[in-house]
């Protein structure tokens, strides 16, 4: 994840011991192509740092028109409902075997009490990734 150039990678700016304490906070999922990661609709405030793979992200808006952005290595998923507690905006699809890290609010929270800088980088880092999307108009869908 750190060495990914994607426009929406996320910029986490943590050296080896600190991704260390964050992976023990993270588990690890294998996911296969065809597989669903996420149901636009569904109320679940998962979040998900994308290792390796790619995924579509799609939507159907008031007038049914289909919304897709793509979502690889370094990036995140998940961040929109994790932030607002608001059901998902979209659907994440699967289009090759991917490598995913998933963060629940509760782990999240023993990381914010136990090492709080490195909470506040991975908040900062998510922000920073949201904030693009929002700024690219294709990549907005790509807010889960």
């Amino acid at each position: 994840m750190s060495q990914s150039h994607a426009l929406d990678a996320v910029p986490l700016n943590l050296g080896p011991p600190q991704w260390k304490v964050l992976a023990d906070y993270l588990q690890p999922i294998q996911m296969q192509a065809g597989q669903t990661l996420m149901e636009q609709g569904t109320k679940d405030r998962m979040l998900y740092l994308v290792e390796s793979g790619n995924l579509t992200v799609h939507y159907e808006d008031a007038k049914e028109r289909i919304r897709l952005a793509m979502v690889g290595p370094g990036s995140v998923l998940g961040e929109g409902a994790f932030f607002s507690h608001l059901p998902r905006s979209a659907t994440v699809s699967v289009n090759n075997p991917s490598r995913l890290w998933c963060l629940t609010p509760l782990r999240f929270r023993e990381l914010s009490t136990r090492h709080p800088e490195i909470a506040l980088e991975l908040v900062m880092g998510m922000s920073a990734v949201l904030a693009r999307r929002m700024y690219n108009r294709p990549k907005r869908v790509a807010v889960t």
